[in-house]
């Protein structure tokens, strides 16, 4: 018998695409030929698989191949090609394009009036999503790309959005939610003038512990909304599936809490009445006010709260009687965060779950400086939330402290939550 050695230690065989992409670089690199940019080797194979995608195109149109005895005499045929310039990431690359007899030809790589191939377009979206304006992201793919994208163009691109951000806007909802979260993003809007106009994020925690957000809406008007407003709201969150929801965190938005039904807990949120009290104190003062604060509304009961409050009031009033009016006026809608058990404070006062959209969004608005339309505005604001937590890793985190509280709830609110999901 005849034994064969083998090296089990060498490197497995190169395939032949392999072994071509490896040639064409090391020629391109002998010849000074750019990897990238205008006459590159990734424009040119860019050139060579576009073309040869819509000859193949071309040939399913008409039955039959490029120069096959079989299309003679058999009605429509191919006429020549056309010149068309398309802008890629590997740069502006010049192809030719096939044509038809009957001009019935529709192409799908490359469609008609289209220059730009749909990874241009995906990349366009992302930049514009991560905060980036139409001029810098023209800069950009000019620079990086060596193509040339002028704003309207990336206007048009970003447009395409809007489609689906209806669609989004419009999706079915759950029946229930235990917690949703009511903020607003202030914008420059150039209506005739250039003013503040909020847009309103609903942002809901689900039944199974994930964050949500439900939708968008412009204000009317910059100095608060009415209940009619609100109402138009809601009643477009209800007829989307929505019955119930057992509590509604939100910061001093006008005409809110009467649009709410009774049975709803409209509820201030913590983490605002704190901002906004730092904002009449002197910098040296906020730990020592942060500290006292916390006495108030980590109280077990609203009689404990009051007693904090009094001493608080005692203690800071004659320097910071601002901070006393704040919490005196919001008091109303402060004090059913203290009936909660602690899982369920730990929900609504967490700033993870409203503060990090917020960041993203404001870091999105804040680049553009003004918009021309609120629909402008709506499509800035969306495309960054849709670049939200793209990994899940955040909603993971969120969900991982979740079933105590979905306890907390059941038993707080007497099984709504149950009786809403089993009603669907």
């Amino acid at each position: 018998m005849t034994v064969v050695a083998m090296d089990v230690s060498a490197e497995p065989a190169e395939s032949s695409d392999e072994q071509l992409v490896r040639q064409l670089v090391e020629r391109a690199r002998a010849e000074g030929l750019k990897l990238t940019g205008e006459g590159g080797l990734l424009g040119r194979l860019t050139k060579v698989v576009v073309e040869s995608a819509l000859e193949g195109e071309m040939d399913d149109h008409l039955g039959y191949g490029k120069h096959d005895p079989a299309g003679r005499n058999g009605g429509n045929s191919r006429n020549g090609t056309r010149p068309k310039t398309l802008v890629t990431e590997a740069g502006p690359v010049e192809i030719e394009v096939p044509r038809d007899r009957e001009s019935s030809f529709e192409p799908v790589i490359v469609g008609k009036r289209c220059r730009r191939l749909s990874g241009i377009d995906n990349l366009v979206v992302s930049l514009s999503a991560k905060g980036l304006t139409h001029g810098e992201i023209s800069a950009h793919l000019a620079e990086i790309y060596g193509a040339e994208v002028s704003k309207q163009t990336i206007s048009t691109i970003t447009d395409r959005v809007l489609e689906g951000m209806a669609v989004w806007q419009n999706r079915p909802l759950d029946p229930v939610y235990p917690v949703i979260f009511i903020d607003c993003v202030n914008v420059k809007i150039r209506d005739g003038n250039v003013a503040n106009r909020p847009i309103y994020v609903a942002l809901a925690v689900t039944v199974e512990g994930h964050r949500d957000i439900l939708g968008l809406w412009a204000g009317e008007h910059g100095d608060g909304e009415g209940a009619k407003y609100w109402m138009r709201v809601l009643a477009e969150i209800k007829n989307r599936g929505t019955q119930d929801c057992l509590i509604v965190v939100c910061d001093g938005l006008k005409g809110l809490p009467e649009a709410i039904g009774p049975q709803t807990i409209v509820q201030t949120c913590i983490v605002h009445l704190l901002r906004n009290s730092f904002k009449y104190a002197s910098r040296k003062d906020y730990s020592a006010i942060a500290a006292d604060l916390k006495l108030v509304y980590t109280a077990p009961s609203e009689s404990a709260a009051l007693d904090a409050f009094a001493e608080f009031s005692e203690k800071w009033e004659r320097k910071y009687p601002a901070i006393i009016r704040l919490w005196t006026n919001a008091w109303a809608e402060f004090v059913p965060f203290l009936q909660f058990d602690a899982e369920i404070r730990t929900i609504i006062c967490t700033t993870n779950a409203i503060e990090s959209i917020n960041a993203r969004i404001r870091r999105a608005v804040n680049a553009r400086g003004h918009f021309p339309t609120e629909a402008a505005a709506l499509k800035c604001v969306y495309l960054a939330i849709m670049s939200l937590d793209p990994t899940g890793r955040g909603q993971r985190r969120w969900s991982n402290r979740w079933k105590a509280a979905l306890n907390a709830f059941e038993i707080t609110f007497d099984g709504r939550l149950s009786a809403a999901r089993n009603a669907s």
